[in-house]
């Protein structure tokens, strides 16, 4: 299962992130600090390759955990379309938009309770990351430097992960 997640970088940017249950980066997108979360919901999807042992890179996860930031009707349809199980709770204004239109809002979207208690392992990950003081203070002038920083802890916690 993949988990998304999002942390400030600084004051002017934004880090979107997926990671594994095993808190590994799986991919990264830099966005401005005052974007919003949930159009980079397909980018980082789209950005995750994990390659195997053998075969090609895996590109679709069996279920993905997001928090409420990321609960958009594309973003769920995205999904099912691609049939990734969706983990993302609805927001209340959602539910009661849904409840207010009665049988034209449609089934109310539920969510695997236990699944999404694992979400926790992308807040795992922005702390590993974090724990790097340029990433946690950013230093970096430019995003590619930033990004390139992200990329490299993202690269040691992987290595250190397969110890």
């Amino acid at each position: 299962m993949t988990r998304l997640g999002r942390s400030r970088g600084g004051l002017t940017s934004k880090v979107h992130l997926a990671s594994d249950p095993r808190c590994r980066p799986l991919s990264f997108v830099l966005t401005e600090g005052q974007a919003v979360d949930s159009p980079r919901f397909i980018p980082v999807l789209d950005k995750i390759k994990v390659r195997g042992p053998v075969g090609r890179p895996r590109t679709r996860p069996d279920a993905v955990a997001g928090d409420k930031a990321y609960s958009s009707r594309a973003n769920r349809a995205h999904l099912r379309k691609r049939s990734i199980k969706a983990v993302i709770p609805e927001k209340a204004a959602q539910a009661a938009n849904l409840k207010k239109k009665g049988r034209r809002g449609g089934r109310p979207v539920s969510h695997d309770a236990e699944l999404y208690k694992g979400r926790n392992s992308v807040e795992r990950l922005i702390n590993k990351l974090k724990a790097w003081r340029g990433i946690a203070t950013r230093y970096d002038k430019t995003p590619e430097s930033y990004l390139a920083g992200l990329h490299l802890r993202g690269a040691v916690i992987w290595m250190r992960s397969l110890q």
